[in-house]
């Protein structure tokens, strides 16, 4: 009996969310109404992130209708925050809402969405990538304010970004996972110098973070003095959930374009050569399908807070299978694809490169997806000790102060 309640409870929850969808596509058009007015709307009607509360884009309701929301506005051609702003709609907002103040909420989250503010991710430097724990960027406290000092790397869209969150270290007599803290960081602010940093690619998605002397208030830190790594774990989580999490429709993105290619080039050919290529491309249909449906029982079970280690999973799987993938699309060109077609332009882009459809490209910026979010090393990491159980590495620098540790 509890069970039929909750599922009737559900379905009349899923129909009001029906019916709220489609009244803000009937008054706000996608295709005749500015984004930013669309989005504001939508989060106004508590359809940003329906699982938050009320007044934070949300309506306090069940996570699994997320995702209801989310497939619906996309087919209607909604503008699509995830793109424009990918820093922060998938990995900053969660975080705000989690540890933020009622004052950050009220002033962040709306605006993230809207694009009208984009963010970025000051975490990774040039001697503290994997190990993000021990980076060397120091805080110091000046009364009502921080006075920050240090350098980021491989800052995706820090170019664009007007906020950035930031994790650097306050107390360098702790070990370096307890001395760290978290601030909201304006992009703007006299000392922040961005510098790009070109990929093979031949565009500047990332860039280098410069800090001298940056005065922070004390309002825009985030979480507790101290606390700076369990606010960066959950941003940490939901990056890799945000990466390598999402739910395409079946036979999209870069499988779509491999089936593309092929029925450009191959279909009707016969011969052990194609044989072979066919064989591997319904190799990778499957592999693509069995972690799209993974992904999507995943997106059904999250509830709101930090994800679990699916978000891991995901993301190795889908850092290792674009590399795949994208190798079988260069073979499937044949000698062509030995060839960049966008001629390495020096340009700093407006948006991640999601969605390309030009192969050679793609086959070049998926490098990055085993490195970016967390290594696909440092996944396997992750899976072998908390989900396997797996004995860890070994921990030399553990209980140790930060500035007694051996670093790069």
């Amino acid at each position: 009996m509890a069970t039929e309640t909750a599922n009737s409870s559900t379905d009349a929850l899923a129909a009001a969310l029906d019916a709220a969808v489609d009244q803000l596509l009937a008054e706000l058009p996608p295709a005749s109404t500015p984004s930013a007015e669309f989005l504001g709307e939508q989060f106004d009607r508590g359809l940003a992130w329906v699982h938050w509360p009320e007044g934070q884009g949300g309506r306090g309701w069940p996570a699994s209708l997320q995702q209801r929301v989310v497939s619906r506005l996309v087919a209607a051609g909604a503008p699509n925050p995830g793109f424009v702003n990918v820093i922060g709609y998938g990995m900053v907002a969660p975080t705000v809402a989690i540890h933020g103040t009622p004052d950050q909420r009220d002033r962040y989250l709306r605006p993230l969405f809207t694009c009208e503010e984009i963010w970025c991710q000051l975490f990774s430097e040039p001697g503290a990538g994997s190990d993000v724990a021990s980076l060397a960027t120091r805080a110091v406290r000046d009364g009502d304010e921080w006075v920050v000092t240090g350098q980021k790397v491989w800052t995706t869209l820090a170019h664009l970004a007007s906020f950035g969150l930031l994790i650097a270290r306050s107390d360098p007599e702790l070990p370096k996972h307890k001395g760290l803290t978290a601030f909201l960081l304006d992009m703007h602010a006299p000392g922040v110098e961005v510098r790009p940093l070109y990929q093979i690619t031949g565009e500047a998605e990332f860039n280098e973070v410069f800090m001298t002397e940056v005065r922070v208030p004390d309002s825009a830190r985030l979480g507790d003095v101290g606390d700076g790594w369990r606010v960066a774990i959950t941003t940490l989580m939901n990056e890799r959930v945000s990466i390598g999490g999402g739910v395409s429709r079946r036979g999209e993105g870069p499988i779509g374009d491999a089936l593309r290619v092929w029925e450009e080039r191959w279909a009707g050919t016969t011969g052990p050569h194609a044989a072979v290529l066919r064989d591997r491309l319904v190799q990778a249909w499957v592999r693509t399908e069995v972690t799209r449906l993974t992904n999507l029982r995943a997106a059904q079970n999250r509830t709101a807070g930090t994800p679990g280690p699916e978000g891991s999973v995901a993301k190795l799987a889908f850092a290792e299978e674009n590399k795949r993938v994208y190798e079988l699309c260069v073979d499937l060109l044949g000698a062509e694809g030995m060839r960049h077609s966008s001629d390495y332009p020096r340009i700093r882009p407006e948006h991640v490169a999601l969605g390309t459809t030009d192969v050679t490209k793609a086959f070049l910026r998926v490098r990055a997806n085993s490195i970016e979010g967390g290594t696909s090393e440092v996944m396997r990491n992750i899976l072998a000790e908390r989900v396997l159980g797996l004995p860890g590495d070994p921990k030399p620098d553990a209980g140790l102060a930060w500035k007694d540790t051996v670093r790069n």
